[in-house]
């Protein structure tokens, strides 16, 4: 699989595209800024976008839906729980003074076990609540990674005094749902460096 990762926006948040070799059908996760940036990865990679994916509704992982919409026609999926965050994207970007177009609607609402397929590849949909109500993980059995948005960090986790956020919510996300994958498991987050899921449970001082 075709992994690209575009650090994107003001917040530098990762916008990672995935792609099916055989058939150069792909996968958009978070495009939260930056659409003239990622339409010109997929170009340059000869990619068609058949999902746009969000692990959850804040404005700095899901700003770029609408213009990535109209350009590819891609259909925007979100959990159930975040999906009114989807409209509100100018006011709560406005409380950190920047700026966020509102996203259409989500064309299809996923819920845990789910799956994603887009070209010969396939995505299962982890609910990971914590950081927002409606937080997801991706994952990739077959190839040994997970896009966990910002529910996991090298050495941290994701915030949770912003609303919607819980802190034991998130930790019991973190323990049950990805702490229960292979700890070989590459893990893609929302902001810096990629880990593992071993790295973590050995090091991350909130998950001791």
């Amino acid at each position: 699989m075709l992994i690209k990762d575009l650090v994107v926006g003001p917040i530098g948040a990762n916008c990672i595209i995935l792609g099916c070799e055989t058939t150069r059908q792909a996968a958009v996760i978070d495009p939260g800024d930056d659409a003239d940036r990622i339409l010109k990865a997929l170009a340059d990679e000869k990619l068609t976008v058949t999902a746009i994916i969000n692990t959850h509704g804040h404005f700095d992982h899901v700003g770029a839906n609408k213009r990535l919409k109209e350009a590819t026609g891609a259909e925007i999926m979100i959990h159930e729980a975040d999906a009114s965050m989807l409209q509100e994207l100018s006011v709560t970007a406005m409380a950190f003074g920047l700026r966020a177009e509102n996203s259409p609607p989500a064309d299809r609402l996923l819920a845990d076990g789910d799956t994603i397929t887009f070209g010969e590849k396939t995505l299962t949909v982890l609910h990971t609540p914590g950081h927002t109500p409606g937080g997801v993980t991706f994952y990739c059995k077959d190839e040994k990674t997970a896009f966990a948005g910002d529910t996991l960090f090298y050495g941290s986790i994701g915030r949770t005094d912003l609303p919607g956020g819980n802190y034991g919510t998130l930790i019991s996300s973190i323990k049950n749902q990805l702490f229960a994958l292979p700890d070989d498991t590459v893990v893609y987050t929302g902001h810096g460096p990629k880990t593992t899921i071993g790295t973590e449970k050995q090091y991350n001082p909130f998950l001791k």
